[in-house]
């Protein structure tokens, strides 16, 4: 078996990044920018938004049309409004551009545990998802995961085994969850589970539905190893449903950068901790 990698000292709607140039690029960080404003406002008139924008009236109706058809936006009478704010803050819209290069150092610290072979649970978070760009360099691997986005970003990857988990479809996380996605997770075992959370409270990890809580425990009890890949930002925020106590997964992985005194209570807990080291710019 290969030798676990060294955990790092306290001292220190894509698989990858696209092109900041590309279409699908400036759609994404355009959608996500238009439901922070509503979200920031209440809500904003369409006319309003193809002005704050600089884009089309057609064009607008399209982003918001996708925006309202994933349950984030309400349109009516020109006038574009929020959903609750939890709904939003769990879409993958939302969360596939924030924190990229935190997401992109802690993923590469998670894909180092994977050995080729495995048979691995990826949960539908756009943390997990970052990973996808790595796993060719691990294959052959069987992938095991309820998220759409993450299904269509290996399915061509030669050597890797793409078991995809069906059930309800949830148009705002673009995965699958339910009652039939959890049957399908129990007649499984995987080598190990990969999950991203939304929240930390008082060293436990949570999210704004239960229902993806409930699947992500499925696969949590079906694999041998779970590793969990949080943020800095995690620790400053708020969700409803409790998932599970951090000392309960094999290894949680965060950013350089996360504040000192988090790192140092997380060691006191008996968290086995690993440090994602920040790439410096040049």
């Amino acid at each position: 078996m290969a030798q676990t990698p060294q955990d790092t000292s306290l001292g220190v709607f894509m698989a990858e990044p696209l092109p900041s140039d590309s279409r699908q690029a400036r759609q994404l960080a355009r959608r996500q920018l238009i439901v922070e404003a509503v979200m920031s406002e209440g809500a904003i008139r369409i006319e309003d938004i193809t002005e704050r924008f600089g884009i089309s009236l057609m064009t607008a109706h399209r982003d918001i049309d996708e925006l309202a058809e994933r349950g984030l936006l309400h349109k009516s009478r020109g006038v574009v409004s929020a959903t609750p704010t939890s709904l939003v803050e769990s879409s993958d819209i939302y969360r596939a551009t924030r924190q990229l290069d935190e997401k992109s150092a802690i993923a590469e610290l998670a894909a180092s545990y994977i050995e080729t072979g495995q048979a691995l649970f990826l949960d539908d978070s756009t943390t997990v998802l970052q990973m996808a760009r790595l796993l060719p360099t691990k294959a052959p691997l069987t992938v095991i995961t309820n998220s759409l986005t993450l299904m269509s970003e290996v399915k061509h990857v030669r050597d890797i085994t793409l078991m995809g988990l069906g059930g309800h479809y949830h148009n705002w996380c673009n995965a699958f969850m339910g009652r039939m996605t959890r049957d399908e997770i129990a007649a499984l075992r995987a080598d190990m589970f990969f999950v991203s959370m939304s929240a930390i409270i008082d060293d436990a990890v949570f999210h704004q539905s239960a229902e993806t809580v409930e699947t992500k425990r499925a696969m949590f009890d079906s694999a041998e190893k779970r590793i969990l890949l949080m943020d800095h930002t995690k620790f400053t925020r708020r969700a409803l449903y409790r998932f599970a106590h951090l000392t309960e997964f094999d290894v949680v992985i965060v950013n350089q950068g996360t504040p000192l005194p988090v790192l140092r209570r997380l060691q006191d807990l008996g968290v086995n901790l690993a440090i994602a080291p920040m790439k410096v710019s040049a």
